[in-house]
């Protein structure tokens, strides 16, 4: 029996997260759930590329655009899942049994948000995106993306877009998606270099913004 997930992780330098990322995924291996290792580059200039030919995996190119990163991914991927994570997102110890439990029922899981730092803003940060994921089934990318392959084409799959494009398919997913009762521990090196509430605040404009009809080119540029 062929194990069941393929792994796509877009990348672009991102050397400093993307060890921690993988060696996360051990857990997985020795699970016999990973059939695969996608990575999917958008033109890095550092170590991305060597760390990823060194774990083995399956390296896709192409322009740097996170939404036709994953696309691509998927595009080659064999799996009958899909477990889509940011390069700078760790897996908590035990999500393998979380999705092991789940397999059986094909669908969309995102899991639940934690930031790699302490205090009480990163926590209400991190409380607020697992609120909105629970409420309005909108999780972002840094949730995590586990989906039945199935569901994924019914969906259309990831639009080739800058930014948004997580939120552009939970939006089809309509309800669709659950919490997996673990967490995605995401890197805060953004939020602590920008201010926890200017950051935030430009990611709950920037959705606005998008909700409203803005062109994601153009957010894409802005939110840079």
């Amino acid at each position: 029996m062929r194990a069941p997930i393929t792994i796509i992780i877009p990348t672009l330098n991102a050397e400093r997260g993307l060890p921690a990322c993988l060696s996360a995924l051990g857990e997985g291996l020795s699970a016999g759930l990973i059939r695969e290792l996608i990575v999917s580059d958008g033109g890095s200039s550092d170590g991305t590329v060597r760390m990823a030919e060194a774990a083995g995996a399956e390296l896709v190119s192409g322009p740097a655009s996170r939404g036709g990163q994953l696309r691509r991914g998927a595009e080659v991927a064999q799996g009958d899942w899909l477990l889509f994570l940011h390069a700078d997102t760790v897996l908590e110890e035990g999500w393998s049994e979380a999705v092991l439990a789940v397999l059986a029922t094909p669908g969309a899981y995102h899991f639940r948000l934690r930031f790699d730092a302490k205090g009480v803003m990163p926590r209400l940060v991190a409380g607020w995106a697992n609120l909105r994921s629970r409420l309005f089934g909108l999780p972002y990318g840094d949730q995590g993306l586990l989906i039945h392959r199935s569901l994924y084409d019914a969906l259309g799959g990831f639009d080739d877009m800058p930014l948004m494009e997580d939120v552009a398919l939970a939006r089809r997913a309509k309800g669709r998606l659950r919490v997996l009762p673990v967490a995605a521990v995401t890197s805060a090196e953004k939020y602590r270099s920008q201010g926890w509430l200017r950051r935030g605040g430009r990611n709950m404009i920037t959705l606005a913004r998008y909700f409203a009809g803005v062109d994601p080119e153009r957010l894409a540029k802005r939110y840079r």
